[in-house]
């Protein structure tokens, strides 16, 4: 009696020692994901300042270098701010299949618990202030389109009305609960988007067009030469965006297990792919390789494996970056040619064009080898996209696609419309003649040599 006694002892230690293992383990678990998804955040505001800053700052002529600087720098703050106030409740509460709901605003309940739901590893307030950091990138990166031309207080406005109108909406439908084409939480258009294909790309891409289309060409486009007035600044600065396009792609893991180094390795070779295509395709057109050529070949590449970063293989990867070099090298060079808009920084050849090819391409190669998203009711993979047999999903691809571009043509096109009839859009000619720098913010990026 008293051995069986000391057996049932010895098995109820034992079964507590296992328990406490258990909630060590997962407390170490949470903790690293934590750590991850804190530095990936950092990782994805260093894309915006210095990076995005950068990369535009030296596109454009000196006279307006500080000026688009500036407008990333006011995406960090403005974003911030209305993002704390509604933004983030309006992408993440649980709302209708179109927009969120209003239990979150003033960041309400976003607290240091996790929600299942997004993540079970990480707090909540870690999730939001996360994805912050794509809210304030995307604005910023349309941007590119009507640099040089647009006044400062308009492009606060504009930008500010857009995403909640255009950014928080598309969100929401990818990403948040009970989104219309949520493919992880079961939404009833299952719309595969890793890190933001449809959401970030394609709304800034169609939007920046909107914009370039809407305001007109600069002063003396195309009839003067306008040139890069630093390659080394714009060089230094897509670095930086490579940089942190990991914690962009890699991030959107939200934690730090294997589909993590699977998006993180994805995203690396889909550039690099891209950057040679891109230079490739110059080299044979032009007969020279130029530094600008390659740079905007590896954003081409970072954009177009955004979307497919988690579901597919590397050499898939390799594929849909060496696709997006040329696709945009072709949108560039070519397409903006024939049409003559004046998409001053090539936002939407870049980011419109390779937004959805990568999204496209997602539904033909993701496959549940590397991310089961889809399960049958016992817990088993289903097939993922067209590699995996599944035809359906390159339907569902052009759906959340189709809703991208019609959201932000029509969001863009009303928002500007409502701001250019209340405190107007575009600076005077002869404040674009003198430059942005001076007109808008009163100070010169570089001294004058005397």
């Amino acid at each position: 009696m008293l051995s069986g006694c000391a057996a049932f002892a010895q098995t109820a230690t034992t079964a507590d020692q296992l328990a406490k293992l258990q909630a060590q383990v997962a407390q170490a678990q949470s903790a690293a994901d934590n750590c991850w998804m804190l530095v990936s955040a950092a990782l994805v505001l260093l894309m915006t300042g210095p990076g995005l800053a950068l990369f535009y700052g030296g596109l454009v002529r000196r006279k307006n270098v500080l000026s688009v600087m500036m407008q990333s720098f006011a995406m960090m703050c403005i974003i911030t701010v209305l993002w704390a106030f509604v933004s983030y409740s309006l992408a993440f509460d649980s709302g209708t299949a179109f927009i969120g709901g209003l239990h979150h605003l003033f960041l309400h309940g976003v607290g240091l618990t996790p929600d299942p739901d997004y993540s079970a590893t990480i707090p909540l307030q870690t999730y939001m202030i996360y994805q912050l950091m794509f809210a304030i990138i995307t604005p910023a990166l349309i941007t590119g389109a009507f640099a040089e031309r647009m006044k400062f207080s308009a492009m606060a406005v504009f930008l500010s009305l857009w995403s909640i109108v255009v950014y928080s909406p598309m969100a929401h439908m990818v990403w948040g609960k009970g989104g219309l084409l949520n493919a992880a939480l079961g939404g009833p258009i299952p719309c595969l988007d890793f890190a933001g294909g449809t959401v970030v790309h394609i709304t800034s891409g169609v939007s920046a067009l909107v914009c370039a289309l809407y305001l007109g060409k600069r002063v003396g486009y195309p009839r003067e030469a306008m040139p890069p007035h630093s390659v080394v600044l714009s060089f230094i600065g897509a670095c930086l965006l490579w940089v942190g396009w990991f914690g962009f792609n890699a991030g959107s893991a939200l934690g730090s297990e294997a589909l993590a180094t699977s998006a993180f390795v994805n995203t690396h070779f889909a550039t690099a792919a891209a950057a040679l295509c891109w230079a490739g395709a110059e080299w044979v057109h032009r007969g020279k390789p130029s530094a600008l050529g390659a740079i905007s070949g590896a954003v081409a590449g970072l954009v177009a494996i955004t979307p497919a970063a988690g579901f597919v293989e590397p050499m898939s990867a390799l594929i849909i970056g060496a696709l997006a070099g040329l696709v945009c090298y072709f949108m560039v060079v070519k397409v903006k040619s024939i049409f003559g808009y004046d998409d001053s920084l090539d936002a939407f050849g870049v980011h419109g064009a390779g937004g959805t090819l990568g999204a496209i391409l997602t539904g033909v190669f993701a496959t549940s080898a590397i991310n089961p998203i889809f399960k049958d009711a016992k817990g088993n993979p289903l097939p993922s996209g067209v590699v995996d047999g599944n035809w359906a999903q390159l339907g569902h691809q052009f759906v959340g696609v189709a809703i991208a571009w019609t959201l932000s043509i029509v969001g863009t096109f009303i928002l500007l419309k409502l701001v250019d009839i209340t405190i107007g859009l575009r600076v005077t000619p002869e404040q674009e003649i003198e430059g942005l720098d001076v007109t808008q913010h009163g100070e010169e990026g570089y001294e004058m040599a005397s």
